[in-house]
């Protein structure tokens, strides 16, 4: 009995990360201080694990599906997506560097991040 509350629970918890995590990535698409593919990701990942029901609406969502599963079965993120984040990475890396950090390790710090997050969206596979 103790363990059917604790799995119960524990699925919730799961569904509530999950909704909260899609909901960042929502924001993400408007706001671009946000990002939107590791929320997507994440809520996949908590939706799989938390419920079936609410993971193959997301899998067979019209605007988040395909995106999604492109990138977790290997088949890469189209190069729109690819220019878009890149930009928008380092547009907001570089408003944070120029107007809000002002500690130079910090500065530093974020262009390394930058350069690191888009080497990575560059060597992700082009989808066609």
């Amino acid at each position: 009995m103790r363990k059917q509350k604790s799995n119960r629970f524990i699925r919730g918890t799961l569904i509530v990360a999950g909704t909260f995590f899609l909901g960042l990535g929502i924001l993400g698409i408007i706001l671009p201080i946000l990002p939107t593919t590791p929320f997507f990701l994440l809520s996949a990942a908590c939706y799989s694990r938390g419920s079936e029901r609410f993971y193959k609406w997301l899998m067979g969502n019209r605007w988040f599906g395909k995106y999604i599963s492109n990138y977790r079965t290997g088949k890469g993120i189209s190069v729109k997506i690819k220019i878009v984040s890149i930009i928008m990475l380092w547009i907001t890396i570089s408003f944070s560097v120029f107007f809000i950090v002002t500690h130079p390790i910090l500065r530093f710090i974020l262009f390394i991040i930058a350069i690191l997050v888009t080497m990575y969206l560059l060597l992700i596979k082009n989808t066609k």
